[in-house]
Order: C-alpha cells, then sequence, then structure tokens
C-alpha cells in the first residue's frame, strides 16, 4: 500500500502549527506567569495563537493509530506488527525521557520529568500492539468508550487520597508527583484519554482503504457531525468538559468561553471539536498537489525527527534572546522556566511568530534531507523508529 499523500500534508500542517506553540511557550514575555487561554487576562490574538494549536495533539495520535492499521495492512502481518508497536512504543517513551525532556528544559540534572505526547503515544503503541488481533469494531468501540465516558474518572467513589486513586488518576489526569532529591515527575499527557483517540484513529484506517471521493465524503460528514454534536453538547453545558463556559464581559469573550475547551486532559469536547476540524481539513486537501501541499509533507513525512531536532533550535534561540537582552548565565532558571530569568525576558507576540517562520523555514531543508535519507536506506530498519 502506497503512501496516502493527505495523511503526510496532515500531519506537516499541525507540525507547523506546533512549532508556533512551542516558540509561544519558551519565549513570550508572560509566557510563564499567564495562560493564554485565561479570559480574565488574555487577549483576542494571544488566545486564538495557543487555540489553534489544540489541532496539533489530536490529530498527531489519531494518525498515529491510522497509520498503524495502515501499516499493518502494508505488511499483512499482525505478528511484525505487533513487534513493531510495542518495541517502537516502548522506543517513544525512553525517546520522550532523554532526548525530548532535554530538549525542552536543558537541565542537565534533569529535575523534571514530563510525560508529554510522545510517551503517551508510545504507550497507546503498546496497548493497540496488545489489541492488534482484536476485531477493528472492537477496538473502535473501546476507543469510543474511553472518548465519551473517561470525563467520568472524577467522580470514582472515593477519596482524593486513597491508594486507588492516587494510582488510577494519573491514568486520567495530569498531576505533579515529587520524588527523590528535589525532583518531579509531571504527568502532562495522561495515557488513557489519548489512547482513546488512537484507536479510533486505527479504525478509521479503513478509510484510507476506500477510493478518493468516498472517503472525502465520509470526511466531510464525520467532520461537520463532530463539530455539530461538540456545539450541542456545549451548549447544554451539564457534560463534555471539566469547565464549563459561562457569560463573560462582551459578547466575543462568551463566545471565546464557549469554545475554550480542556487539553489536559483532551474532554469529549476537545475531541469532538479539534478532530471535527481535522476531518474537514482532512476533505479538503484529499487529492490537492500543489506547492504548499509539496512544502508540508517534507515535514509530514518525518515528524518525530521534526518534533525532536525543533526544540533543540528553539531553545538556542532563547538562550540568544537571553544574552542578547543582557543577562548572564548566573540569572539562567532551567527546568519550567526554559533557562530563562525569573522576569524581564521574552519577547512580544508579533516577534514569535517572525521566529516561528523562521523555525519553520529553517527546518525545511533539514527535515527534507533526513527524508530523502530515510527514503534511499528503507533497508536500514532503525529509520523506521525516527
Amino acid at each position: 500500500m502506497k503512501r496516502i499523500a493527505s495523511i503526510d500534508i496532515m500531519r506537516g500542517i499541525v507540525m507547523i502549527i506546533m512549532a508556533l506553540d512551542h516558540v509561544r511557550d519558551m519565549m513570550h514575555t508572560t509566557s510563564i506567569t499567564q495562560q493564554p487561554t485565561d479570559l480574565a487576562t488574555t487577549t483576542t490574538a494571544l488566545f486564538f495563537t495557543r487555540w489553534i494549536t489544540h489541532l496539533c495533539a489530536p490529530t498527531f495520535v489519531f494518525l498515529s493509530g491510522t497509520s498503524a492499521f495502515l501499516s499493518m495492512k502494508k505488511t499483512n502481518d499482525i505478528a511484525s506488527t505487533r513487534k513493531f508497536l510495542l518495541t517502537r512504543g516502548l522506543w517513544l517513551i525512553v525517546v520522550e525521557f532523554t532526548l525530548v525532556n532535554f530538549g525542552l528544559w536543558f537541565d542537565i540534572h534533569f529535575n523534571v520529568f514530563l510525560f508529554d505526547v510522545i510517551a503517551t503515544i508510545g504507550c497507546g503503541f503498546i496497548v493497540l500492539g496488545l489489541l492488534i488481533k482484536a476485531n477493528i469494531k472492537t477496538i473502535a468501540i473501546i476507543g469510543l468508550a474511553i472518548i465519551f465516558l473517561h470525563n467520568l474518572a472524577p467522580l470514582v467513589p472515593g477519596a482524593e487520597t486513597s491508594l486507588f486513586k492516587r494510582v488510577l488518576m494519573p491514568f486520567f489526569a495530569p498531576g505533579t508527583f515529587p520524588f527523590g532529591s528535589g525532583k518531579i515527575f509531571v504527568m502532562g499527557y495522561p495515557p488513557i484519554p489519548w489512547l482513546g483517540i488512537m484507536l479510533v484513529g486505527f479504525a478509521s484506517g479503513r478509510l484510507f482503504e476506500m477510493d478518493e471521493m468516498k472517503r472525502k465524503n465520509l470526511l466531510v460528514k464525520f467532520g461537520f457531525s463532530a463539530i455539530a454534536l461538540f456545539i450541542l453538547i456545549r451548549a447544554v453545558n451539564i457534560y463534555g468538559d471539566s469547565f464549563a463556559w459561562a457569560h463573560q464581559k462582551t459578547a466575543w469573550f462568551t463566545f471565546l468561553s464557549f469554545i475554550n475547551v480542556t487539553k489536559y486532559p483532551p474532554s469529549l469536547d476537545f475531541v469532538l471539536l479539534f478532530l471535527g476540524f481535522m476531518f474537514l481539513i482532512l476533505a479538503a486537501i484529499e487529492g490537492i498537489q500543489n506547492r504548499f501541499t509539496k512544502i508540508t509533507c517534507v515535514y509530514g513525512k518525518v515528524p518525530l525527527f521534526y518534533f525532536i531536532v525543533h526544540f533543540y533550535f528553539i531553545h538556542l534561540l532563547v538562550f540568544a534572546m537571553i544574552f542578547m537582552q543582557g543577562f548572564a548565565v548566573s540569572d539562567m532558571i532551567f527546568g519550567f522556566n526554559f533557562g530563562r530569568p525569573k522576569s524581564g525576558s521574552g519577547i512580544e507576540l508579533w516577534a514569535v511568530y517572525l521566529v516561528w517562520v523562521a523555525v519553520v523555514i529553517i527546518m525545511y531543508p533539514l527535515c527534507k534531507k533526513y527524508g530523502n535519507y530515510k527514503m534511499k536506506h528503507r533497508e536500514k530498519k532503525w529509520l523506521r523508529y525516527l
């Protein structure tokens, strides 16, 4: 089975958008002290700079499941697919706590261990590998059940301090867990809610076995249905998100409250809205071949390589920014501050966009060169892991 161009294009689009969030998070003047979606303090520009990047993680996780399905169909060997998913899953967890964590924090002491999107995809691959022999419908039902029901997890009876809750909840909700001498484990992407997205993505791989027109029509139907269901559930305002929307100081900010859905963990409303957008974008790019799609494909074919390398490049820019603003090495605070001083550093939002564009442009030749190398050396199996 040949590569599906729309998957690479979609993945490339979200990788490009993702870099905007990471540049903002690491370099914006208020990123350390302000939540960009806090309606009490944010601006429209800052809100949407963060909000649009919510598309990235669910798309990345969903398409990881889809790619696993297509890989299984390509080899037609369930045993080898299971082995690959299990080993790749373990590898991604190792990569998260080494290359990715260091690229994010640049802390040689590794005082913060962040369980983020790469690790949760790794966990998803491991579970998917164990379920690989199950019926596709069964996998789809499990995935949908998780997506629609995981918001009920906080209602599980028992004290929050009980052993059961302390063991269970990190799989469903974010949390911080001190250990050792001053070290912290942060559960940023609890694996169960994201597993639901991956399993549905795996089951949706069947869409890409259909002819292009039929697939496009179904993607449009799925996209509008998901968004319509989001509007309905969100309007009822009882279930679907940890935070209900509320009337704000203006009608516009009330609208922002309505679409301000919870990513950590990904609520039902969050998943419906952003997977709905993903389906519509996939439908729009089906069969499209132009300069834009060729460029985005370059990023989309090597997503893990892009993900790891771009963190290191952005962090070098963070250091350059700090020194250009007159700070010294002694002022740098690593860990959650990314090496930035306690206060006074950072760039304005307009400059964040300029840096973002520069990062994406510079990453292009690196991704193209690595992608070409990967394509020319298919005999090197280790390349499948990066």
